[in-house]
């Protein structure tokens, strides 16, 4: 009897055509510099620095010990978080959404960004994806079996995609568009003449708009970023996905949302039913009480970020490191001294300053030339780092 069977395991296709993930390279490299005992400033992550506010930790506490959480949740979430969300969106955007229809719960901002294209795309279909842009985007286009077709941001357009640029047979094949203002990586942010510009080429073509607007809690110089639901048309042509993770530092707790349109509002929540069974009652009542009247903690926490902005700009302008200063979001976006490669300069900041930037090629071709800091450490690191930079003489 034969006993010696070759036993093999195959990775589905669909997992073989994701991404490289190119920060877990990044993270790689910091660690082993950390390891051999190097102080290292690591400005090349998105996680916000902050705990969560004190009386948005307070209400889990108490939420936890309800036994009506300890039983598995509506399918679609509580009514109460998503009638939380829309309030504040009437709040501080002036949309009405329907709490029912227009809303749905995700598990952190990225998984809907994944999801979305699930529920749109098929195979050969076309998603138009930002160029620089977050590297998840690509994930749920390659787990659709979809095709991208990139828009460049350039920084003589402000960093927006110029529509008229898209190929007429590109545009026609494409069904979903990604936009993310204010943006990551670059900072920008968008005005009201381009998301009425992005919802007229979406009624032409027939192409859903979905804007991540992750950061739309932190804009700078008195100015709150515009949410592209709040443009006449918008819901018509599109969703925006939302989340608590920036705007309420609670990364961790993984709570998200999708607003918009009826239609694949209801598809998202299809897809969910077969994944989830929804947060835990006691993330989302805690949730609920985050989105409430008191937002003095958002306020507190966009003062923080524009003034470490001040601060990093004031230390960048000494070495002659010459740049724009962001408009919205944790992130600048600087230029890479010749004549080095994004990479090549990255890992030069690592291996003699013992500071960690992001390079602009991990987030696209067009990224290739910058670097990307976070201003996720106090104003004193923030300043230690340029300076440690600065003695390198590289400006």
């Amino acid at each position: 009897m034969k006993t010696d069977y070759t036993f093999s395991i195959q990775a589905a296709e669909r997992l073989q055509q994701l991404p490289t993930q190119f920060f877990s390279k990044l993270v790689a490299k910091a660690n082993a510099q950390i390891a051999k005992g190097h102080d290292v400033i690591n400005l090349g992550q998105g996680n916000p620095d902050q705990p969560t506010p004190e009386h948005i930790v307070k209400q889990l506490q108490q939420a936890a010990t309800n036994p009506l959480y300890h039983k598995y949740p509506p399918f679609s979430g509580y009514s109460f978080l998503k009638e939380a969300i829309a309030n504040r969106y009437l709040q501080d955007h002036g949309v009405s959404l329907d709490a029912n229809t227009e809303v749905a719960i995700l598990f952190g901002g990225k998984t809907g960004l994944v999801e979305i294209s699930q529920c749109l795309l098929n195979p050969d279909d076309i998603c138009l994806v930002p160029d620089p842009g977050y590297p998840d985007y690509w994930s749920g286009v390659a787990l659709a079996g979809a095709e991208m077709s990139f828009m460049p941001l350039l920084s003589e357009n402000g960093f927006l995609p110029d529509l008229q640029a898209i190929e007429p047979a590109i545009a026609e094949r494409a069904k979903l568009m990604f936009l993310n203002y204010p943006n990551n990586p670059t900072g920008a942010i968008a005005d009201v003449a381009f998301y009425e510009q992005v919802i007229q080429f979406a009624k032409q073509h027939n192409i859903v708009i979905a804007s991540d607007f992750a950061y739309g809690a932190i804009g700078f110089d008195g100015n709150l970023p515009i949410s592209f639901l709040s443009i006449p048309g918008a819901k018509e042509v599109g969703v925006e996905f939302y989340t608590l993770s920036k705007t309420y530092n609670m990364a961790g707790w993984r709570v998200g949302f999708a607003l918009g349109n009826a239609k694949v509002i209801e598809m998202i929540n299809l897809m969910q039913d077969h994944y989830y069974c929804s947060l835990f009652g006691g993330i989302q009542e805690a949730a609920a009480i985050a989105l409430g009247d008191n937002q003095q903690s958002v306020v507190q926490l966009r003062n923080m970020y524009e003034n470490r902005r001040h601060a990093l700009f004031q230390a960048l302008d000494r070495i002659g490191w010459q740049s724009t200063q962001p408009q919205g979001s944790f992130f600048c976006w600087l230029k890479v001294p010749a004549p080095y490669t994004s990479e090549q300069f990255a890992d030069l900041l690592l291996e003699q300053a013992n500071v960690v930037v992001a390079p602009g090629i991990g987030f696209g071709q067009y990224g290739e030339g910058y670097v990307r800091i976070a201003l996720l450490a106090s104003e004193e690191r923030l300043i230690e780092a340029i300076d440690r930079i600065g003695k390198l003489q590289l400006f």
